[in-house]
């Protein structure tokens, strides 16, 4: 699935870790993906933090299962540290969670020589994120993703942010994080439904840029064999995301692509307050119904439309949303972070692995889909 590319490999015991190295205009970072590199987070930070105090901000679910291994290995390197338990969910990712954030790091007196650890899925991600870019102007912080979602797509590339009742993600920043660390063993303890939540965003980083990743994924026969590549699954889409960020890191133009699907997707979990469809199944119908229309325009090659839905039914996504509500989506797609004044900014395929901008008028958005 790699074809000829070549990993950076260190040694986790009989392991192996892949180092890749995103590179900015101003700086540059590692991102490690390899079994077991939660027993090792503490030795990477080291390599990057010359500081004491170190904050840890999870979520409720996460913090039960790998708070303290996390915790007690920067310990015994001889840091301090603090942990923030925000709620789990989507309808948390707030000011209010914010607030509490920086009221927390206000009483543990943090200052801008410490750090913060992001460890959790997207919405710690994103949140903890945004909160180390604005406590003080900034503070260092390190991403620990612990869903497929956040391993293979949110933690890297640096945007962080947190929702609005008006729309997802519309109060944020560009803010890249120091070091990346990518454990898929982490993943064992994912309900089904939201590993699969993940796996939209893979189908995504096939869909726009890799053509055998879409077939492999096609031709996949079960689970087993599944779990035995998630490493190098990882491993491909976070490569595809420093390829494009490094391009484009402030999503003016090329890093668009990654929104393949979003733009429909964010309006049906908004219409929906978050409850009915995860993040992922949302952009799983978001992808097909594009798809289907920019098909019908002669925009995409024929026929992608139908291979995309048996992917997603292959691993248990939904396709297809009541006709009912496509006015709601459109509507609430007027408040999309893509809007360009009159105009919206839509992905669409050219041919499975190689996605483009199609730019339309907002008022014709209704009509696309």
């Amino acid at each position: 699935m790699n074809g000829n590319k070549t990993f950076k490999i260190d040694s986790i015991g009989s392991e192996v870790m892949k180092k890749i190295e995103v590179s900015l205009l101003n700086q540059k970072y590692p991102i490690y993906i390899g079994k077991g590199i939660l027993e090792l987070a503490g030795k990477k930070v080291q390599e990057i933090f010359s500081g004491n105090n170190i904050v840890i901000i999870t979520d409720t679910n996460v913090n039960l299962l790998y708070g303290s291994i996390l915790k007690n290995g920067l310990e015994k390197l001889g840091y301090e540290v603090k942990t923030i338990v925000m709620l789990a969910g989507e309808k948390n990712k707030n000011f209010e969670t914010l607030s509490m954030i920086y009221k927390k790091l206000i009483k543990f007196q943090v200052t801008r020589t410490d750090m913060i650890v992001a460890l959790g899925g997207g919405l710690v991600g994103d949140v903890a994120g945004f909160a180390a870019a604005t406590y003080m102007r900034g503070i260092s912080y390190v991403q620990i993703p612990t869903s497929l979602i956040a391993q293979v797509d949110s933690s890297v590339g640096g945007k962080v942010a947190i929702n609005l009742e008006e729309g997802k993600n519309l109060v944020g920043s560009f803010y890249q994080p120091e070091l990346v660390l990518i454990d898929p063993v982490l993943l064992e303890t994912l309900e089904q439904r939201v590993f699969n939540d993940g796996m939209a965003e893979v189908i995504k980083y096939a869909c726009i840029r890799d053509e055998q990743l879409f077939e492999w994924l096609f031709n996949i026969k079960n689970k087993q064999e599944l779990d035995e590549s998630l490493a190098e699954i990882i491993y491909r889409c976070c490569e595809i995301k420093k390829e494009i960020v490094q391009r484009d890191e402030r999503d003016k133009s090329e890093r668009m692509l990654l929104n393949f699907g979003h733009t429909i997707g964010h309006s049906i979990e908004k219409v929906f307050k978050y409850k009915k469809y995860t993040h992922g199944e949302a952009v799983a119908i978001g992808m097909h119904l594009i798809s289907q229309k920019s098909e019908y325009l002669g925009l995409s090659e024929r026929g992608i439309a139908k291979r995309i839905k048996e992917l997603l039914i292959k691993f248990d996504l939904p396709y297809e949303i009541d006709k009912g509500y496509y006015e709601k989506i459109s509507k609430e797609t007027r408040n999309d972070k893509k809007r360009e004044g009159g105009f919206l900014n839509l992905i669409v395929l050219k041919k499975i692995g190689e996605g483009f901008i199609h730019r339309i008028e907002i008022d014709d958005f209704n009509d696309f889909i």
